[in-house]
C-alpha cells in the first residue's frame, strides 16, 4: 500500500517505472505550466487560469545507433506540441477530457507505447486540483482524419423562410441531395431580453438563436436541434439534417468569432470557416460581403433551391 500511496502522489515518471512491464526509455516534461480558459464553472468562463502538466512517455529503445540525430527519437516538442494543439483546438470543461486528448495524440506516435498525463489547476483552491491517467496504445482507438470530416453544405433560413409554406419543399431537395447538410436560423423577430453584462447578453442572444432552432424543429421532425461538434459530425456523416443550436460551440471555441449573435449571418459565417463548409445557401436574406466561402441566395417565395 505505501508503494502504491508513492506512486500516487509521485511524479508519473515513478509510477511508470514501478508499473513497467519490461525494458522501455521514457520520456518525460515535469511542471510545464500554461494559462488556459477551462473548466465547467460559469465563473471560469472568460477568466484564465494556470494548469501544470507533468507527462512521462514511455517509448520503444532505438535499435542501432542514435548517431546524435533528433528524427529518430521522439521529440519533448511532440509532448509540448500535443498539449498546445488540445488547448487550441475548442475550450473544454473538463481537464479528463483534456489529459484523454492529449494522451491520444501524443500516442499516435510511432514510438509511443505508454503515456501517463497528470493535469492540475494551481488557481482553483489552496492546493493543486486536477487528474492522472494512464493510457496504453492498445487503449485508444485512431481518430478520425482531417481528410475523413465531411465538408457540408451550410443553409441558413430567415424567419420568413421557417414561417414559408415552402419549407417542406426545400427541406426534400435537400434530403434528396444526400449531402452533409447542417440548417441554421437567427433569433425571431420579437426582442429578446436586455441585460446591462454583455456576457450575460450574448448568451441571452445565443438562447434566442436556440429558441428558433427548435421553432423550426417542431415544423419538420427531419430537423434535429444538435449543439455539440460531435452530434454534427454523426448527424452528417449518417445523412440527418440538423439544425445548428450554437451557444456550446460559440462559447467553447478558443477563436471565438467577432461577430454577435444579434448578427445571425456573420454568426453563421464564422461557423461555416469553422466546419469547413463546402458552400453556403441563404434563403430569404440577401448575399452579405464574404469572399470566403462560395455563397448562393435563394428567395423566400422560390420553390427550387
Amino acid at each position: 500500500m505505501s508503494q502504491e500511496l508513492k506512486w500516487a502522489f509521485g511524479h508519473p515518471s515513478e509510477r511508470a517505472e514501478g508499473t513497467a512491464d519490461g525494458p522501455l526509455d521514457r520520456i518525460s516534461l515535469r511542471d510545464h505550466v500554461v494559462e488556459v480558459e477551462i473548466g465547467a464553472f460559469q465563473k471560469e468562463r472568460g477568466t484564465t487560469q494556470r494548469v501544470r502538466f507533468n507527462i512521462v512517455v514511455e517509448v520503444q529503445p532505438l535499435t542501432g545507433p542514435v548517431d546524435d540525430d533528433v528524427d529518430r527519437i521522439l521529440s519533448y516538442d511532440r509532448v509540448t506540441e500535443a498539449i498546445a494543439h488540445e488547448l487550441a483546438a475548442e475550450r473544454l470543461n473538463l481537464l479528463e477530457t483534456l489529459a484523454e486528448r492529449i494522451a491520444e495524440r501524443i500516442l499516435a506516435e510511432p514510438q509511443a507505447m505508454r503515456v501517463f498525463v497528470r493535469i492540475e489547476k494551481l488557481d482553483r483552491g489552496p492546493g493543486a486540483l486536477g487528474v492522472e491517467i494512464v493510457r496504453a496504445r492498445k487503449d485508444v482507438h485512431p481518430a478520425d482524419h482531417p481528410e475523413d470530416k465531411p465538408h457540408p453544405q451550410v443553409v441558413y433560413l430567415s424567419n420568413a423562410a421557417i414561417a414559408s409554406p415552402l419549407l417542406r419543399h426545400w427541406l426534400d431537395q435537400l434530403e434528396a441531395e444526400h449531402r452533409p447538410t447542417i440548417l441554421c436560423v437567427g433569433a425571431p423577430d420579437i426582442a429578446a431580453p436586455r441585460a446591462s453584462n454583455p456576457l450575460a447578453q450574448r448568451r441571452i442572444d445565443l438562447l434566442a438563436i436556440e429558441q428558433n432552432a427548435w421553432v423550426l424543429a417542431g415544423r419538420d421532425k427531419r430537423c434535429v436541434v444538435v449543439n455539440t461538434r460531435t452530434e454534427l459530425d454523426w448527424s452528417m456523416k449518417n445523412d440527418q439534417l440538423s439544425v445548428w443550436a450554437p451557444s456550446k460551440i460559440v462559447l467553447d471555441a478558443v477563436d471565438g468569432p467577432s461577430a454577435q449573435p444579434r448578427d445571425a449571418l456573420a454568426l453563421v459565417l464564422w461557423f461555416a470557416r469553422a466546419m469547413q463548409a463546402a458552400d453556403v445557401v441563404i434563403i430569404g436574406e440577401d448575399l452579405p460581403q464574404d469572399d470566403t466561402l462560395p455563397l448562393r441566395a435563394v428567395a423566400a417565395d422560390v420553390k427550387m433551391i
